[in-house]
């Protein structure tokens, strides 16, 4: 990931702070788009749907204000069990109580799913609601963008409509502009070099999921989870314990891979990450452990640290 901008936006001396709503369907770049904004990686990322699961808070802090963006899970329509109903409850949930929301689309595509969360957004007024057009980069004809906010703006009356592109950080400063002009004034939440409100467990236990999702692509569903079970600081050394859990004999069996291969290749990727985050040399312990329906049981869901869905 490059650096944040060093063109930061203008802004007044009077110290603002708020919450803005990262929302879209899954898949269009919210993680992506917070990481960049904040600089650093704060919400893991892939390119299957739904890699998000929680409610993730990155903070952004300059000289005179604070942003506090709630990375969500994609809003979706299929609520069968336990996990989506927590996922889409999380999601939902950011549309109340926030200062600015931000609903994330793809350049040139607008889907059922994307009319699906617009039906969520709250009445006109009632908060400022930014679109943001995602992945503009990829758009070979510029002047189709045009006519194509023009419809989207009749959906909906946005306070604004952003196109960016999060990956390649193009139009990241005019949007973080937008934001501050719309955040109330007030005092700071959180400490100047705090990044997110979630633990260094959770963390760890994320970038562990990471990598089982890049690894894994569409071989294993979203029945896998990861739970930290031991951390211990040695004097040069932090051993990191973590079990991951699948639903099945034949999903344990993929994760390992052949001669544990799998597994391995997992662990040093997700080694590598965890470093860099506590700026220490970690020995990580991986094992894969069978929890047969933990993603449709809400008790289990509570003791991963999800909210229980109703």
């Amino acid at each position: 990931m490059t650096d944040t901008p060093t063109s930061q936006p203008d802004n007044s001396q009077a110290t603002r702070c708020g919450m803005v709503s990262i929302v879209g369907r899954p898949n269009v770049g919210k993680s992506t788009l917070m990481n960049h904004l904040i600089g650093q990686k704060v919400s893991i990322t892939s390119r299957k749907p739904q890699t998000t699961r929680h409610r993730i808070h990155g903070i952004l802090s300059r000289d005179n204000y604070q942003i506090i963006f709630a990375d969500t899970p994609g809003i979706h329509t299929g609520q069968e069990k336990a996990l989506n109903r927590a996922m889409n409850e999380a999601a939902v949930s950011t549309l109340f109580g926030v200062d600015v929301i931000c609903m994330m689309v793809d350049a040139m595509k607008w889907t059922p799913a994307d009319e699906h969360v617009l039906s969520l957004l709250p009445e006109k007024d009632q908060v400022p609601v930014l679109l943001i057009i995602n992945k503009v980069d990829n758009v070979d004809d510029k002047a189709a963008l045009l006519p194509h906010i023009q419809t989207l703006s009749e959906r909906y009356p946005f306070d604004a409509v952003i196109p960016v592109s999060a990956l390649r950080e193009q139009n990241l400063v005019e949007l973080e502009k937008a934001l501050v002009q719309r955040l109330p004034e007030g005092d700071f939440w959180y400490e100047e070099d705090q990044l997110t409100d979630r633990s260094l467990r959770f963390m760890v236990a994320e970038i562990i999921r990471e990598k089982v999702v890049r690894q894994l692509g569409q071989e294993v569903p979203h029945q896998v989870s990861v739970e930290v079970e031991m951390w211990e600081d040695g004097p040069r050394v932090t051993e990191i314990s973590a079990a991951i859990l699948v639903e099945r004999r034949g999903q344990k069996k993929i994760l390992i891979g052949d001669k544990g291969e799998r597994i391995k290749q997992i662990g040093i990727q997700a080694r590598e990450d965890i470093e860099r985050l506590i700026e220490r040399k970690v020995m990580l312990n991986l094992w894969v452990k069978i929890k047969a329906g933990w993603s449709d049981d809400a008790r289990a869901l509570r003791s991963l640290g999800y909210d229980e869905p109703r």
